[in-house]
C-alpha cells in the first residue's frame, strides 16, 4: 500500500499514542478517586435490596431511602457508642500493661520464664535473631511505622468520602441505571436491562451476606472471648468483625491476630490462646460449610475454585477493594456467559 502523506500518517499515529498514554496516566493519577467511587457504588448496591423491599411494602422511593440510611446511621452510631468506649477502656488498660511488660522483659528471669512457657523453642536463639533483625532494619521499621500512621489518617479521610458518595449513589441509583440503559440500542435494551438488574441484585445480596457473616463472627467472638477470659474481648471481637468483611482470607487472618494477642505474656496465658485457637478452627469450619453456603447461596453461585482465583486476582489488582468485589464480578461474568455467550454459540 502506497502512503500518500507520510507526515500526516505519522502525526495521526503520534497523536493516537499520546492520547492513549494520556488516558492511562489519568487513570493512574485518579486511581484513588476511582477506588472511592467503586467502593461507594458497591455499598450502595448493598443497600439497594433493603430500599427495594421497603418499596414493595408501599414506601415511596425517597421514604425508603431515608429509612434505610437512617437505620444504617443509627446502627453505626449505636455500635460506636457501645463499642468505642469499651475499646478505649481496653486500649487504656493495654497501655497501662505495657510498662509492666517492659519491666518483665528487662527482668533477669524473663528469658527463663519464656523458656518454661515454650519448652520446645530455643528462646535465646529467637531473641538473638529478633535483636539482629531490629538492629539491621531499624530505619526501615521506623519509616514503615510513619507511613502506616499516614495511611490510617488517609483511610479515615477516604472512609468519610466513601460515606458521602454512598449516600448520593443510594439516592440516585435508579436514575443512574436508567441513564446507562438509555445508552444501549433499543433493540437490545430490554435484554441488557434484565441482565443488569440480575447482576446488581446479586451484588447487593452479596454485600448483605458478607456483612451478615462478619456480624456473626464479631458477636460470637465477643461472647466466647469473654467466657474464656481473653484480654480485651471487645477490641478483639471488633478486629474479627473487620477482617471477616474480607472474603476468603479475612476470617483466618483475624483469627491469627487474636490468637497471637492471647499469647502476650503478662496479660494472657497459653491455655487461653489454645482455647481461642481451637474455637476459631471450629468456627472456620462452621462458617465454611454451614453459615457461608446458607447465606451466600441466595446471593451468588460461583464454583469454589473460581472463588479462590477471583479473590487472589482481585486482591493483586485492586488490593482490599479488589478482594471484596472479585466474587460478585466473577458471578456477573458467569451470568453473562450463561445467558448471552452460550445462547449465541448455540444459535450458530
Amino acid at each position: 500500500m502506497k502512503i500518500q502523506n507520510a507526515f500526516r500518517v505519522g502525526l495521526i499515529g503520534t497523536l493516537g499514542v499520546g492520547l492513549g498514554l494520556l488516558i492511562i496516566s489519568s487513570v493512574v493519577t485518579l486511581q484513588t478517586i476511582i477506588v472511592y467511587i467503586g467502593a461507594a457504588l458497591f455499598i450502595a448496591l448493598g443497600l439497594d435490596p433493603a430500599v427495594s423491599w421497603l418499596q414493595k411494602k408501599g414506601f415511596p422511593r425517597w421514604a425508603a431511602i431515608l429509612t434505610v440510611v437512617a437505620a444504617v446511621v443509627g446502627v453505626l452510631t449505636g455500635v460506636i457508642f457501645a463499642v468505642v468506649p469499651i475499646i478505649a477502656e481496653q486500649v487504656k488498660e493495654l497501655s497501662k500493661a505495657i510498662p509492666d511488660l517492659v519491666k518483665a522483659v528487662n527482668s533477669a528471669t524473663f528469658l527463663a520464664d519464656l523458656q518454661k512457657q515454650f519448652p520446645g523453642i530455643d528462646v535465646n536463639e529467637v531473641v538473638k535473631t529478633v535483636t539482629e533483625f531490629l538492629g539491621t532494619n531499624l530505619t526501615t521499621i521506623t519509616t514503615t511505622a510513619i507511613q502506616s500512621g499516614l495511611a490510617i489518617i488517609s483511610g479515615l479521610f477516604g472512609g468519610l468520602i466513601i460515606l458521602i458518595l454512598t449516600l448520593y449513589f443510594t439516592a440516585s441509583l435508579s436514575s443512574m441505571k436508567r441513564g446507562v440503559y438509555q445508552l444501549v440500542p433499543a433493540s437490545r435494551r430490554e435484554r441488557f436491562t434484565d441482565i443488569s438488574e440480575q447482576i446488581t441484585t446479586a451484588v447487593g445480596r452479596y454485600v448483605v451476606g458478607q456483612a451478615s457473616l462478619a456480624a456473626c463472627n464479631g458477636v460470637l467472638s465477643f461472647i466466647f472471648l469473654s467466657i474464656i477470659g481473653a484480654p480485651f474481648p471487645a477490641l478483639l471481637a471488633f478486629i474479627a468483625f473487620l477482617f471477616s468483611l474480607i472474603p476468603l482470607v479475612g476470617t483466618i487472618t483475624g483469627s491469627v491476630i487474636i490468637v497471637l494477642t492471647c499469647l502476650i505474656p503478662g496479660i494472657s496465658s497459653l491455655e487461653t490462646a489454645i482455647a481461642a485457637a481451637v474455637y476459631y478452627l471450629i468456627y472456620m469450619q462452621v462458617e465454611a460449610y454451614v453459615l457461608s453456603p446458607h447465606i451466600m447461596s441466595r446471593a451468588v453461585s460461583v464454583p469454589g475454585a473460581l472463588v479462590v482465583i477471583a479473590a487472589l486476582a482481585g486482591g493483586s489488582l485492586l488490593g482490599l477493594l479488589g478482594a471484596l468485589i472479585a466474587i460478585p464480578v466473577a458471578a456477573a461474568v458467569l451470568m453473562i456467559i450463561k445467558q448471552v455467550v452460550i445462547p449465541r454459540q448455540n444459535e450458530l
